[in-house]
């Protein structure tokens, strides 16, 4: 009996060891802000979506704000609209401008605020997307977008830390945006149309039921280890049939 016990114990351990494993790995992906899609084609034109989760359990967000990179100005940047919201745009001047459908562009976008009003704040638990259309794309390899993310207590969150290629993720990573070169085939559109925010969605989605999958497998597996081993030790407890019984002391 006891080292029946003993089997279901360790069993049951290994189990939850490796549930919380798997849990863990699966848990803080997506908790700072993104933008969305993550990728596009320089010299194209995209809808793209700041995505900005509220990490607080008190306090709401009721402020962002998002820096673009000097490095890579964009000739055209505007905003959709978002209920409860309003959004402020500054504006820097670029020299040498930017060349947009044969015009020469002096000023770019640097900088969008957006300020919430009256109870539209992102409360604990919630996220919300600030969707943004900008082209055409400059020819670099990244965007970096710097983001102070404000709680009505008074904090300011600031993901401003750009990644490292082959690094590890900093603590407050900054948004980034992958740009890739145009297609030089010939049979190849001049500029395909960038995918919508939604196709992310539908990614995260996908990305989450194949995590959900994968645990629930892995729990299941465990669990008939555990099966398995409880009927194994009954087994070889019991005599076989026709043999006769342990004498008694």
């Amino acid at each position: 009996m006891i080292r029946l016990r003993r089997t279901a114990t360790a069993a049951v351990l290994a189990l939850t060891a490796a549930t919380a494993a798997v849990l863990g790995l699966a848990g803080p992906a997506s908790a700072h802000v993104t933008v969305n899609p993550r990728e596009a084609t320089q010299g194209g034109y995209g809808r793209f979506a700041f995505r900005v989760p509220n990490e607080s359990d008190t306090a709401s967000t009721n402020k962002l704000e998002v820096v673009l990179p000097e490095n890579a100005p964009v000739g055209s940047v505007s905003t959709m609209p978002v209920p409860g919201w309003t959004v402020a745009v500054e504006k820097r001047k670029v020299d040498p401008p930017i060349e947009v459908h044969g015009s020469q562009i002096t000023e770019a976008v640097s900088k969008l605020t957006w300020t919430a009003t009256g109870d539209a704040a992102v409360k604990p638990g919630q996220f919300q997307e600030f969707p943004v259309s900008m082209g055409p794309l400059p020819k670099v390899d990244r965007m970096v977008f710097k983001v102070l993310q404000s709680y009505t207590d008074g904090n300011v969150q600031r993901w401003i830390e750009e990644p490292v290629a082959g690094g590890e993720e900093p603590e407050n990573p900054a948004p980034v945006l992958t740009l890739t070169a145009a297609s030089a085939s010939p049979s190849a559109p001049a500029s395909a149309p960038a995918a919508p925010a939604a196709a992310d969605d539908d990614d995260d989605d996908s990305t989450g039921v194949a995590t959900g999958l994968g645990v629930a497998g892995l729990v299941a597996g465990l669990a008939g280890l555990v099966l398995g081993g409880l009927a194994f030790a009954r087994t070889r407890r019991q005599p076989a049939a026709g043999s006769p019984a342990e004498p008694t002391a």
